[in-house]
């Protein structure tokens, strides 16, 4: 009977994927060989641990469904090892559970062990108590790093075995990859950085997984380990080695964010104009980093400042929805490239110039297949070019793919795919049926104060600054600093009504100052090793006064050279406006405490959530800082993914339910920075190219997992550092309320699937508005529609003089009602005998209810 399952599981997983028979997984110049045949690969990362397990099939699907055939992942060694030799594999950290997820999908693994991964997360990865370990230096030829490395990527390839998940054992994976981008900083490490490597590389190679390594950002990578490449862009890079085909680890569609700064994006044209260029120029693997983004719970995010959001403006939101108009142009960019598979890797290019930046790589040998691209690099020009005695209109920074050397069937410039409009859309927070204040009007919260300064017993005393992170060893974010001293009756301050002015200069990363258990004022850093300052006027009293100085991290650095000995905490702290001029206090002697009482006492675990004693009211108080607040609350209503609406607290830590939802902070960036309207895609990208979001919150809203919701009795935990008002809490609900579409009518008129299958003629079609409404909606509505030379965006479109007025009749009949629809730019449709000369098109927003 056992034989019987195991054939029909080999069947029924076989219609997916050959995963029931070991896999050879080989290469040379041009691609991977996967049992005998050359793959071209599109790969997607998805870091489970920036995600939870309930969302981990849907993920993949999304992914598979977007053209994609690979899944990569890090390996995160502090979450899996959070102390010597205690693992961790359960709950968000289930890697093996998500690898299988990814084979029975029926899709390969690229799983990047490192184990430094950097990634915007703390530490890179690495376990914080590696650090503590004498005579430890982070990768470098260091017999205690290289031990503990060597022990864990041993650990992590064991388990693989174990599961058989290696290719080479009927498993998904077929790349693996040993450290990550040392490239950047070997230089730091001196003569045994290149000892490191090959010892990196060696080490790996010697684990028998049959499968090839990889070894990004890496120039000196040893055979046979695969060197790769990182960057926005891709297509001129060359392996350090003719044996060795191209692979583009990290191809960034979006960026992350910090708090206190302005929002990223980069325009979907230029994230398929950068992958196509990349297939153009011989490209055998590219991945997207990030494909799903995800979320950095808890206090996983590094940098320091990166935001609990790690959505990365990628193909899949942080919420698990496709992100349109991008998810659905780069899939039609798949599609084409998959078309042309066949002819990329039966020849080598030709390149053949059209221009002065223009040109066509060409893989044709001789044989009836053939594949061209087209591309025009020119950021600025649109050009009409002559391929093989016919013309072609090349839009400024594109290139069109022709997988019969004939036909265009994409242009990276030309976005066909629909667009959506989605809102966060706020449900105030709704007493449980399970909670003992049901029946009372509103909620009731439970509050606790913290203490500012030493609760307890207090750590040590000593005189003078130690290091925040030496000292608390990341096993919290705040470190308290205390000291006092006494104020004489003479001082003219009092007599006249002033006040002194407390400057405090710190490495890291934000601080709030206390006297007399009454907060003075915040300051924070940006990210930057630099110091940073707070400088206020405080309230001091005849006699002596307690001065409380919470220091916080926001992340630990996360990479750079050496970067683990990079300290944070107080260096200097003053007073002026004494009647003796300055008061140095650097070298006082200043008493410590780690953390807070209530995160000792774990208050935000539903184990101890009565850990303390909470005051329990019906109108928490607002404004005030130190204080945990604990309501209990229904679900909000429906099944969309969900959103702690923030915006209205000041910074501090939140918890449902015991899970860790992260650190919020709803930081302004500055109102004075430049920010952009419109996104232009032409010309290489760079970070801060197309930034938005000045003078708003780098992060308003947190994300909170279904999967963690109770049917009723959730536990809302909230700490507050310095200030807000709870009873504007609340969540918010992530709704597609509306699709958008626009076309126009040069668009590629060619069947994908059909043109190269029935030959070009019978692969010809007439270019469509697909318009495609969230799964059990419908389009109520046409909010706008126009065929000629409509303006904006999804969301915003404008009519203009050159307009059809006939437009919306034609799109109300042939949408209203449906779920999907598409509507053909044909005459009998729009009046095509507008403005003559000019390339019209068609743009339409519905609304999906």
């Amino acid at each position: 009977m056992k034989l019987f399952h195991f054939l029909f599981l080999c069947f029924f997983t076989n219609t997916l994927f050959n995963f029931c028979s070991a896999a050879n997984v080989t290469y040379d110049a041009r691609s991977l060989i996967i049992d005998g045949q050359r793959k071209l690969l599109i790969s997607a990362s998805i870091h489970y641990p920036r995600s939870v397990p309930g969302m981990w099939p849907g993920l993949v699907q999304t992914a598979k469904e977007g053209g994609v055939d690979v899944i990569e992942s890090y390996v995160f060694w502090n979450g899996h090892e959070p102390s010597p030799g205690k693992y961790n594999f359960e709950g968000r950290y289930d890697l093996v559970k998500f690898v299988k997820i990814v084979q029975q999908a029926g899709m390969y693994m690229m799983l990047r062990i490192g184990p430094f991964v950097a990634a915007e997360w703390n530490y890179g990865g690495i376990p914080v108590w590696l650090h503590y370990v004498p005579g430890t230096v982070f990768r470098s030829d260091n017999e205690p790093f290289k031990y503990y490395m060597k022990k864990f990527l041993t650990f992590i390839v064991d388990l693989m075995k174990k599961e058989k998940l290696f290719a080479s054992q009927g498993g998904p994976i077929i790349l693996a990859q040993v450290e990550n981008e040392y490239g950047y900083y070997e230089s730091y490490y001196g003569e045994g950085a290149k000892r490191y490597v090959n010892w990196s590389a060696a080490m790996a190679v010697s684990q028998n997984i049959g499968v090839p390594w990889i070894m990004c950002a890496q120039d000196d990578a040893p055979d046979p380990v695969i060197n790769t490449c990182n960057s926005f862009y891709c297509d001129a890079f060359k392996p350090n080695s003719p044996n060795k085909p191209k692979i583009w680890t990290e191809n960034w569609p979006g960026w992350f964010k910090t708090f206190g700064a302005r929002d990223p994006h980069r325009p979907a044209e230029d994230v398929a104009f950068s992958v196509a260029r990349f297939f153009q120029k011989g490209g055998s693997v590219q991945n997207y980093y990030m494909y799903h983004g995800g979320t950095n719970f808890g206090r996983t995010s590094g940098g320091p400042f990166i935001t609990t959001s790690y959505d990365y403006e990628a193909p899949i939101d942080e919420y698990g929805l496709p992100r349109l108009p991008k998810w659905g142009h780069l899939k039609e960019l798949h599609r084409a490239i998959k078309l042309s598979e066949h002819a990329l890797l039966k020849s080598g290019p030709t390149t053949l110039s059209l221009g002065p930046l223009q040109e066509a790589d060409v893989y044709d040998d001789g044989s009836g297949v053939c594949a061209a691209f087209l591309s025009n690099t020119d950021d600025k020009t649109d050009v009409n070019v002559v391929f093989r005695n016919v013309s072609y209109h090349l839009p400024a920074w594109s290139v069109s793919i022709l997988p019969d050397c004939k036909n265009v069937v994409y242009n990276t410039a030309k976005v066909g795919s629909h667009a959506s409009v989605v809102k966060m859309v706020p449900e105030e927070l709704q007493p449980s049926v399970a909670s003992p204040t049901r029946g009372l009007k509103g909620l009731k919260w439970d509050i606790y104060l913290e203490k500012a300064g030493i609760w307890g017993v207090a750590d040590f005393t000593k005189n003078g600054f130690v290091d925040h992170i030496n000292t608390t060893k990341d096993t919290t974010d705040y470190l308290w600093y205390t000291t006092s001293i006494t104020v004489g009756e003479n001082e003219e301050f009092l007599k006249k009504g002033s006040r002194p002015v407390l400057l405090i200069e710190s490495k890291g990363h934000a601080l709030h100052a206390f006297v007399n258990q009454k907060l003075q004022g915040s300051a924070s850093g940006n990210g930057s090793h630099s110091p940073f300052t707070f400088k206020s006027p405080i309230s001091l009293k005849a006699g002596k006064n307690e001065i409380a100085l919470l220091s916080m991290t926001v992340g630990l650095q996360n990479a750079g050279g050496l970067y683990e000995w990079v300290g944070a905490g107080l260096t200097s702290v003053k007073i002026e406006g004494l009647n003796n001029g300055t008061l140095d206090l650097s070298m006082s002697s200043w008493t410590y405490k780690i953390g807070l009482q209530g995160e000792h006492l774990g208050i935000y675990k539903p184990g101890n959530l009565n850990g303390v004693k909470w005051v329990s009211t019906s109108e928490p108080p607002k404004n005030q800082p130190l204080t945990w607040y604990k309501v209990v609350v229904d679900p909000p209503s429906g099944d969309e993914p969900v959103g702690l609406d923030m915006v209205h607290m000041g910074k501090g830590l939140a918890w449902l339910n015991g899970e860790e939802i992260g650190r919020y902070w709803p930081i302004k960036s500055s109102k004075n920075l430049e920010c952009v309207q419109e996104c232009d895609y032409r010309g290489k990208f760079f970070p801060d190219k197309c930034l938005t979001g000045c003078g708003e919150p780098s992060q308003r809203w947190y994300h909170v997992p279904r999967s963690w919701f109770k049917p009723t009795g959730n536990v809302l935990v909230i700490f507050e550092e310095k200030g807000g008002d709870p009873t504007k809490i609340t969540f918010s609900k992530r709704k597609t309320s509306g699709v958008c579409s626009l076309i126009t009518e040069d668009y590629p008129a060619f069947d994908q699937e059909s043109i190269l299958k029935e030959g070009s003629e019978n692969g010809k079609t007439r270019p469509n508005a697909h318009l495609k409404c969230p799964k059990d909606t419908r389009i109520s509505n046409i909010k706008f529609a126009s065929f000629g030379n409509p303006t904006g965006k999804c969301g915003s479109y404008s009519a203009s003089d050159c307009h059809d007025p006939s437009s919306t009749f034609v799109v109300e009949k042939v949408c209203l009602g449906k779920s999907e629809c598409s509507v053909e730019l044909t005459e009998e449709n729009f009046d095509k005998s507008l403005c003559p000369g000019t390339t019209k098109k068609l743009a339409i927003e519905a609304v999906c209810s």
